[in-house]
């Protein structure tokens, strides 16, 4: 029990710790620009909040490219906003710093694998406009342990990175479950995953897509499993400073935009084709062949067309950096809701 309580101290200490540093955030978020779109222009790039290295959704390749799922997210609104995705710059961000970047103008938008709650959307500044990923948090063990059930994880250590709600949810299991454990808190990704492949913990805890992540990139992926058990809901997506609605809507349009061009089967390599060809009035009006969809959001009329052809729809983007990494979207919230899931776009008109 001794550990348990160290457990719930480090935890309310570390959300103490947050709500502290988003005080003088939400100060400097008076400093940050009051028209995001404009900014932006002016400065000829997006600035995007990224992951500090995350298989599949942001990590730089060998020559130094940022790929990943949250990386063409961020390569979208620049696409919309310029007509060219290669307009935008990363800044690397923690998962304590993140939140600070964004509040100072640092970044003009997060993408990083962030979980939309209550508290973010109304204490911090924040508005999250879309979710692009619906997660869980899980649990991560090597094969040699023998584990097959996160029940099995009684008086394990567990990795755990803080500031997260990773930590609040892993807090409000094991008291939930009777489970003590104790943990090691590390903040860097590379560290607490270090940590656990070195053996400093018997088990590792983040979303489920973050374990897949870390399990593909591993020497030997098979060494590692991932439990059954899903513990929390994580509804992941951009995150944007309040009060400043344009910006927004076209972070959440671009969004909808390639679930729609997914609806449509509009692919990037159609996009062209679609506009000359497709007499569907939603096509039409995506596209930007008529109506002025694009004006409403203060951007060319051609927007969505830009978007898609960058970065594809949302099943392409999905294909291309996630199931790489084993995450399927059949049967899964994340498939198209004609097909079972959450994945949906209200009309373009």
């Amino acid at each position: 029990m001794r550990a348990f309580g160290q457990t719930v101290r480090r935890a309310l200490g570390a959300m103490a710790l947050l709500g502290a540093a988003a005080l003088p955030g939400l100060a400097q978020a008076q400093q940050a620009p009051a028209n995001t779109l404009d900014a932006i222009r002016a400065r000829g790039a997006l600035i995007c909040g990224v992951n500090t290295g995350l298989a599949g959704f942001a990590q730089p390749d060998s020559q130094g490219v940022w790929r990943g799922f949250d990386i063409d997210y961020c390569r979208s609104i620049a696409a919309a906003i310029f007509g060219d995705a290669s307009k935008v710059r990363y800044v690397p961000t923690t998962a304590q710093s993140r939140f600070t970047a964004l509040q100072s103008g640092e970044v003009d938008v997060l993408f990083r694998n962030t979980t939309w709650t209550l508290s973010r959307d109304t204490s911090l500044g924040l508005d999250f406009p879309a979710v692009n990923f619906y997660d869980g948090q899980g649990f991560m063990v090597k094969r040699t342990a023998g584990v097959s059930s996160a029940s099995q994880l009684n008086g394990a250590t567990i990795c755990v990175q803080p500031g997260t709600t990773t930590e609040q949810n892993l807090t409000d299991w094991a008291r939930a479950n009777r489970i003590q454990f104790t943990p090691v808190v590390i903040e860097r990704l590379e560290e607490v995953v270090a940590a656990y492949v070195a053996g400093r913990c018997d088990a590792y805890t983040t979303d489920a897509s973050g374990l897949a992540a870390t399990r593909s990139a591993q020497p030997t992926p098979a060494d590692h499993v991932i439990l059954p058990e899903v513990i929390s809901k994580e509804p992941l997506g951009p995150a944007v400073r309040q009060g400043d609605a344009r910006f927004a809507d076209i972070v959440r349009w671009s969004h909808f935009a390639m679930l729609v061009a997914e609806e449509l089967n509009i692919t990037a390599a159609t996009a062209d084709q679609a506009l000359a060809s497709d007499q569907r009035p939603e096509a039409l009006r995506l596209l930007g062949k008529t109506g002025d969809l694009g004006k409403m959001l203060g951007l060319d009329n051609a927007w969505a067309l830009h978007v898609i052809k960058a970065v594809g729809n949302y099943g392409e983007v999905f294909a291309r950096h996630l199931a790489p990494i084993g995450l399927q979207r059949a049967r899964s919230p994340n498939a198209m809701y004609t097909q079972g899931g959450l994945q949906y776009a209200p009309p373009f008109r």
